[in-house]
């Protein structure tokens, strides 16, 4: 393809994957995919490579790829879609649901023998062609917590309904929402998933008929190819050489470390995570799907946001995570339900692997947190990440009050949220000051206080409470956040009841300075 035939080839599909969001977020029931727009969409070829994403979660994103990986060895058939959480399979964390769609040629109905990755044939046959996936956030997932997000979970099964890859239809959408809080809202947020993967087929299947299938899986393959190049002359642009950086997460019984080696080789990256802390009995382990997609978000900031999102870009990284270590947790193979508890790992552990990457590579350090809050009961549920400070760079301050990393969600607007649940806002602002010093401060975090109005039960899983978001380059410390309960602090992960008129109160971190202070500047 020549370079005009690549933009509007990329073009295409990245409209695809935006018009599977818009029809997501529209058709959903629950204010965390309408209004916070908790949910990410993509296309990946016939073999299961990422071709393209809409620029929604990084951290659903970057580990998408394996959930198509664990559905590649199914049969495929025209108009059966495929549904999982199971974080050992190619899940995140329980309330992350997949649906995938497989694609196919316009034509007629494939025989029930085709297999993912079976070449295609002729202009016309009904072969596989692409698949459309859409992960999105639910509320709940069912299991003893409201919002499917307990602080205090130490196995699988203490966080929700585990769900394998298997065929999604009417009768497993039932039988999955009977074992959620609020199921007609689960039913139409699981519909509104397999109308995104619908929409994608029916794009594709335009695309198709205006290229048809030779020409159609060259434009994959040049996409793909096209992102490996420009990442690869990225890192050509770096300075060759090893860099390393520490950090810890606050767990409940301690610290856990995360160790990174950065090794640039000419147009190649290895991220040595090998020395980490040993999967634990809390819940801050990280599937290596997890790990992989905090890599593929540090690698995108270090070299170009603008390199289309495929698979391609990622082909010159190496990630090194020994197996049973934290960001590598393996699963009890004899008792799923029994496995490592995941569910602080995919939104804590992933932002601290983000931390870790960019801290070896000189960058100021966001919040470092998605400061989840989860409040419910059998009848609602409400669940928030809530945004804090940016970490500077070297030429502009961090921006305040925003998501950082490996999130990138709206927050929940005021009066959706006390026209929807047992909650008022009693205080919503920016954590004035809380941003570090430096030629360039670090943004503000924010201050969001929540006074119940009916007996709910809370869980939040938090992090950057006992330490604060390192500066760079003679910058200062941003804040680190506090959690209030009635003006008593509360630890990094906690869970309770709050009676109406009790007052929970989040005050989030600031992001790191850059550079030193003008006040300490010296002539």
């Amino acid at each position: 393809m020549d370079a005009i035939e690549l933009q509007l080839m990329a073009g295409a599909l990245r409209a695809i994957c935006e018009e599977m969001g818009a029809t997501l977020i529209r058709a959903a029931h629950s204010a965390n995919i309408k209004e916070r727009r908790d949910a990410s969409t993509a296309i990946f070829d016939a073999r299961g490579q990422m071709v393209m994403q809409a620029e929604h979660i990084p951290v659903h994103l970057g580990s998408m790829p394996a959930a198509v990986a664990a559905v590649l060895g199914f049969e495929q058939a025209p108009g059966c879609s495929w549904i999982l959480n199971d974080p050992y399979q190619g899940g995140t964390h329980l309330p992350d649901i997949t649906v995938i769609t497989p694609v196919f040629a316009p034509g007629p109905a494939a025989g029930p023998g085709r297999r993912a990755g079976r070449d295609a044939g002729a202009d016309g046959d009904r072969q596989l062609i692409a698949f459309a996936a859409s992960r999105a956030h639910h509320a709940d997932v069912g299991g003893p917590t409201p919002g499917s997000m307990p602080a205090d979970s130490r196995r699988l099964a203490d966080e929700g309904v585990v769900i394998p890859p298997r065929p999604l239809d009417a009768e497993t959408i039932e039988e999955l929402v009977a074992q959620m809080r609020a199921p007609a809202q689960r039913r139409a947020d699981l519909r509104a998933q397999l109308a995104a993967g619908r929409l994608a087929a029916l794009r594709l299947a335009e695309l198709y008929d205006r290229l048809g299938a030779e020409r159609l899986r060259e434009g994959f393959a040049a996409v793909l190819d096209y992102s490996e190049r420009r990442t690869r002359a990225c890192l050509r642009a770096l300075p060759d050489g090893v860099r390393e950086w520490r950090d810890v997460l606050e767990a409940v019984d301690g610290e856990l470390e995360i160790v990174l080696r950065a090794t640039v080789a000419g147009e190649r990256l290895t991220l040595d995570f090998t020395g980490t802390a040993p999967q634990h009995g809390g819940n801050l382990n990280c599937p290596l799907a997890v790990t992989l997609s905090a890599c593929y978000f540090a690698l995108r900031v270090l070299t170009d946001p603008e390199i289309p999102p495929s698979a391609g870009a990622y082909r010159p990284l190496e990630v090194i995570a020994p197996e049973g270590c934290l960001l590598n947790a393996q699963p009890n193979r004899s008792s799923p339900g029994d496995s490592p508890a995941v569910v602080g790992g995919n939104v804590e552990t992933s932002s601290r692997v983000a931390d870790v990457i960019l801290s070896a590579f000189g960058l100021a350090q966001g919040q470092g947190t998605m400061n989840n809050v989860s409040l419910g009961s059998e009848e609602v549920v409400y669940y928030e990440t809530i945004g804090g400070g940016q970490g500077a760079c070297v030429d502009a301050d961090g921006p305040s009050g925003v998501h950082v990393a490996m999130s990138n969600t709206l927050n929940t607007p005021i009066e959706a949220l006390e026209l929807e649940f047992p909650l008022r806002v009693t205080e919503y602002a920016l954590r004035r000051g809380s941003g570090g010093r430096g030629a360039h401060r670090g943004g503000d975090g924010v201050i969001r206080e929540l006074e119940a109005l009916a007996p709910l039960r809370y869980s939040l899983i938090t992090e950057r409470r006992r330490r604060s978001p390192r500066g760079a380059g003679g910058g200062g410390d941003g804040a680190p956040g506090r959690n209030l309960l009635d003006g008593r602090e509360l630890p990094a992960k906690a869970h309770g009841q709050l009676q109406p008129g009790q007052r929970l109160r989040i005050e989030t971190p600031g992001g790191g300075g850059y550079g030193t202070p003008p006040a300490q500047a010296t002539l």
